[in-house]
């Protein structure tokens, strides 16, 4: 007969691997939302813009005028070519392809395995924290937000709306629920204090050298870890993203390179410190930053 331990553990087991193959799945999707809703906001800005993006000449021509994350239907990133269901397994479809594409042979990026790949592990990972519970699945849904941004972050140096505002509400609502272990005064103030405090270093560095430091899109994000966080933990979030931005900064500039004009986005950098205290647990990141 299992002990109250064993089954503790079974369930942890179980939780994390039905999570993880969600992760999977919803990882599938994400590599779509990554791709897809840049392109998506810039025909967005030239139509606000009054432009003709059906005769403009733009990377995005040959897209058709329907675009949007459901349609068209998965096509291959090298040649456009419609996948059919068997090509589009997370994982599986790139592991037997050897990880090129099944039409024209071209290498499939990276991305679209590993976005898969970190999703079903954060996935797993919430599992075996929170159990199977509405907290977990919130987590994930967190996590994912993250994963996103991150990506979309470091390929455009974008971070949308559709993705940061949404995420900061969700935080608010968590703690106004009892959900995110947060109070809702110090997710209120710490979406506050997350946005303020990005926006007075951003005018500073401007008066100071005429130069942007960042976008806005970073203000968002620091606002919504401070509400699903709340404000005490903005200070380690920060000190850990400057530091590990830092480094890597350096890191790439000695080796593969910055991006023209020297742009390392600062997204990602607050992503992962989001990632890391979901996963550590608040008040371990503190012990650990502080």
């Amino acid at each position: 007969m299992l002990g109250a331990a064993d089954s503790v553990v079974m369930s942890a087991t179980l939780s994390a691997t039905l999570l993880g193959v969600l992760g999977l799945l919803i990882g599938s999707f994400l590599s779509v939302v990554v791709v897809r809703l840049p392109i998506m906001l810039q025909r967005q800005w030239a139509r606000d813009a009054s432009a003709d993006a059906s005769t403009s000449n733009t990377a995005t021509d040959h897209l058709p005028q329907r675009f949007n994350l459901a349609f068209p239907g998965s096509r291959a990133p090298c040649c456009g070519a419609t996948l059919r269901w068997h090509q589009n397994i997370p994982l599986l479809s790139y592991a037997l392809q050897g990880g090129r594409c099944a039409h024209c042979a071209a290498r499939i990026p990276l991305l679209y395995p590993g976005l898969e790949l970190s999703t079903a592990l954060l996935f797993a990972a919430c599992g075996a924290k929170f159990g199977a519970s509405w907290t977990a699945l919130m987590w994930c849904g967190f996590g994912a937000a993250l994963l996103a941004l991150a990506c979309i972050d470091w390929q455009t140096t974008l971070l949308p709306d559709a993705i940061t505002l949404p995420l900061l509400w969700a935080g608010l609502i968590a703690a106004a629920l009892g959900l995110s272990n947060t109070s809702l005064s110090y997710a209120l103030w710490g979406a506050v204090a997350g946005y303020l405090s990005l926006w007075l270093v951003y005018w500073g560095f401007k008066l100071a050298t005429g130069k942007e430091g960042m976008g806005y899109g970073d203000f968002k994000l620091f606002a919504a870890l401070g509400a699903w966080f709340g404000w005490p933990l903005l200070i380690p979030i920060i000190l850990l993203s400057s530091v590990v931005g830092a480094v890597v900064g350096i890191a790439m500039k000695f080796t593969v390179g910055l991006r023209e004009g020297g742009v390392l986005p600062f997204g990602p950098f607050l992503a992962g410190a989001g990632l890391l205290a979901v996963l550590l647990g608040p008040d371990q990141l503190l012990r650990w930053v502080m």
